[in-house]
């Protein structure tokens, strides 16, 4: 007979791809290693751990006899290991082709490198889609783990999750178990006992039930004060104690034992899910709030109560329109799947490289730079370059594989980011520029293939549900982790930096301000856009030559009401690290004077960092990338970046009226939350090349602008 309750404790450890080292390595320390090493100490206490890919190859790469430990207690089954995707993709945003390639890639990796078999698998973020189980199924997967959010979604009560269920898709099956909430709110952060006492109500109330821990590892030592509490205090300690002083009546099982001795509570269909807190943040603010209050409303209204577990928020996928630049990661991925699908690892010329584009691209779609709650996840730049950095390593690798002359120019167009309307990627061999003409003729997407960098690799200014804490300021705002806690503030006056973009923060932006608009009103968002230039449609075509390639963007639009045409001519050559854009303003009346300003963002390249900085003409320092510039007449403005190798330089022509440019520069910060608290972070630097138009004799005016980047830096 079973004891009087089981525990199924799973613990996830994650690290995202583009981490930094010192981080990860303090997580080791803090974490991962301390919770390992307790776990040996406690024979009986049993666990299934998942390591995510780009944990795992960390480890092996830096502490490999972490990864012969982990072994060790597998073969002496205190650990069961649970496999997933590779790079800890959220499977429900990929096609099935790659959900099973990452599933079956990582398995074999465990079992190869862990010396034992993986049966089941980690759902990153529990992002559920039913259409997933023919998929998991067909690539080996018995079972998984979600929250019991999920089940009560569809309908199951708190009386029937203390059991595993079955699940069905195109005639496959799966185990699901129902993961606790309580006890996912509780460990670490309540008493010990707390859980005991949890327990044993359980256990009263079904002999032989089953109770589901599974979540984040780095609960155990990386969350704010977790380190103390779980191990210099000695929650864990405590905690393990318990479970063992009590082992007659709780016992600890792995996953797989379960399922080989018990059957499943019946059949169930999940709906389209996560866990609780990730439907609401995948709303819109507004939404998202209201989402919250309804179910605190809900809960404390006994007329209502029923219905709690049927108020939730949005799906995980509307994180990409929350998000435009998840969007635009997850368009630039497909791209990569597709090409891959495309062409049959046979047919091509260096087979190496194509396998070398499939790692990258399962790179590039690890999730946490794709969306954004209670951590920085799409806020922080340095995982949105990590999957640019991936996703281009794989194009790169791709050209190899089927044997891409070295120099070649190409321009063509399709529906790339799924909006039903036509974006028009030009590339040659050192740069991918990515034009939305329906959006303001913008550059989108700017790829350094030699750098593997996307300088567009933007975020824009929006609000989000806590700014409202941010503005309530240190000492009142609550904490994410704990809302019996104030919220910390990592930076200061952040309550003055909460600022909104009217456009996105992209490039070849077009705008008119008044002829006096001064630097200041530009930075504070106060100057008035006077045209439709900036969000408005333009026409697209494109010009080919063999060794040419233009792309010609038009649109008739209006200043103050005056009707004019503004066509910008973008054109690549082969061979060629310069991107050339003319504009040309047609039909403009004999008395017309405005200002144009024309925007270009540069992402990835900090602020106030040593060796990252603006050149002139001269090669002259003007101060780091978060420097506010207004410079006259100015020919060429340089952003060096000596960590990444890239400098890149914006050279303005004369205009036809004789004017020169002026350049005014400012930094994109914006506010975010993480689980240490609030934060400032440096997005990008906006470089606005600017000039009073006056037209000729004929009603027009032109000038041409170059846009270059160095092969290399060469530095004293």
């Amino acid at each position: 007979m079973h004891p009087a309750i089981r525990l199924v404790f799973v613990l996830h450890d994650h690290q995202p791809v583009g981490n930094f080292h010192d981080v990860i390595e303090d997580a080791y320390q803090k974490s991962y290693l301390p919770f390992l090493n307790l776990l040996q100490q406690h024979s009986t206490i049993r666990i299934a751990l998942h390591t995510s890919g780009p944990l795992a190859e960390w480890l092996e790469m830096n502490h490999p006899e972490y990864l012969n430990q982990v072994s060790s207690l597998a073969a002496a089954q205190q650990i069961e290991i649970v496999g997933g995707g590779f790079s800890e993709p959220i499977l429900a945003m990929l096609p099935s082709r790659d959900r099973i390639g990452q599933i079956r890639q990582y398995n074999q990796w465990l079992e190869q490198r862990l010396q034992t078999t993986v049966t089941g698998m980690w759902i990153a973020e529990r992002v559920w889609d039913s259409s997933m189980v023919a998929d998991l199924a067909n690539a080996g997967i018995d079972w998984t783990i979600l929250d019991d959010f999920h089940f009560k979604a569809a309908g199951l009560t708190n009386e029937v999750l203390d059991r595993y269920w079955t699940t069905e898709s195109d005639g496959r099956t799966l185990a699901v178990f129902p993961g606790s909430e309580h006890l996912r709110y509780s460990i670490p952060f309540a008493a010990p006992d707390t859980t005991i006492e949890h327990l044993r109500f359980l256990a009263s109330r079904r002999q032989g039930a089953i109770a589901v821990f599974g979540d984040d590892g780095e609960k155990f030592g990386v969350w704010p004060k977790t380190h103390k509490t779980c191990f210099q205090d000695g929650w864990l300690q405590h905690f393990f104690r318990l479970l063992e002083e009590n082992q007659e009546w709780v016992t600890m099982s792995l996953p797989s034992e379960v399922i080989r001795s018990d059957s499943p509570g019946g059949k169930i269909w999940l709906p389209e899910c996560s866990y609780r807190e990730m439907t609401e943040w995948a709303l819109p603010p507004e939404q998202q709030i209201a989402c919250i209050n309804a179910r605190h409303n809900a809960k404390s209204d006994p007329q209502q109560a029923l219905i709690v577990p049927f108020i939730r928020g949005g799906s995980w996928k509307n994180f990409r329109s929350k998000y435009p630049e998840a969007n635009e990661m997850y368009a630039r991925m497909m791209v990569v799947s597709n090409r891959l699908a495309r062409m049959p690892r046979d047919s091509m010329t260096d087979k190496i490289a194509y396998d070398e584009a499939i790692d990258s691209l399962y790179r590039g779609q690890c999730n946490c730079a794709y969306w954004h709650g209670a951590f920085g996840g799409i806020y922080l730049p340095h995982l949105r370059n990590a999957i640019y950095q991936e996703l281009i390593t794989a194009e790169n690798a791709l050209d190899r594989a089927e044997g891409r002359p070295s120099t070649w120019v190409e321009a063509v167009s399709s529906d790339y980011d799924f909006d039903s309307k036509t974006e028009v990627r030009l590339s040659n061999e050192h740069f991918d520029l990515w034009i939305a003409p329906s959006a303001g003729g913008m550059a989108y997407e700017f790829d350094l293939r030699g750098q593997r960098h996307n300088i567009l690799a933007t975020l824009d200014r929006r609000p989000e549900a806590y700014h409202d804490q941010v503005r309530a300021g240190p000492g009142r705002a609550r904490s994410i982790i704990d809302s019996s806690q104030r919220a910390s503030f990592k930076h200061d006056g952040l309550s003055e930096k909460l600022r909104y973009d009217n456009n996105r923060r992209k490039s070849l932006i077009d705008h008119f301000f008044d002829v006096d608009a001064s630097s200041a009103a530009i930075v504070s968002g106060e100057a008035m856009e006077r045209g439709d230039f900036a969000t408005g449609a333009y026409e697209a075509s494109i010009r080919r030559n063999p060794d040419r390639m233009q792309v010609l963007l038009s649109r008739t639009g209006n200043v103050w009401g005056i009707p004019f045409t503004l066509s910008k001519a973008v054109t690549l050559s082969a061979g060629s690290n310069t991107v050339e854009i003319g504009y040309r303003l047609e039909d403009l009346p004999n008395d017309f004077c405005q200002h144009l300003a024309v925007e270009f963002n540069f992402a990835g390249l900090p602020a106030q960092a040593k060796g990252r900085c603006f050149k002139d003409t001269n090669g002259s320092d003007l101060g780091h990338l978060g420097t506010l510039l207004d410079l006259k007449e100015t020919s060429l403005l340089s952003l060096e970046d000596e960590w990444l190798d890239i400098r890149v330089s914006l050279e303005c022509g004369v205009a036809s009226n004789g004017g020169h440019a002026g350049f005014w520069t400012f930094p994109i910060e914006s506010v975010s939350q993480s689980e240490g608290g609030f934060e400032g972070i440096h997005q990008s630097v906006v470089v606005m090349p600017h000039w009073i138009i006056t037209p000729d004799a004929n009603g027009c005016w032109d000038v041409l602008i170059r846009v270059s980047v160095a092969d290399h830096i060469v530095t004293p």
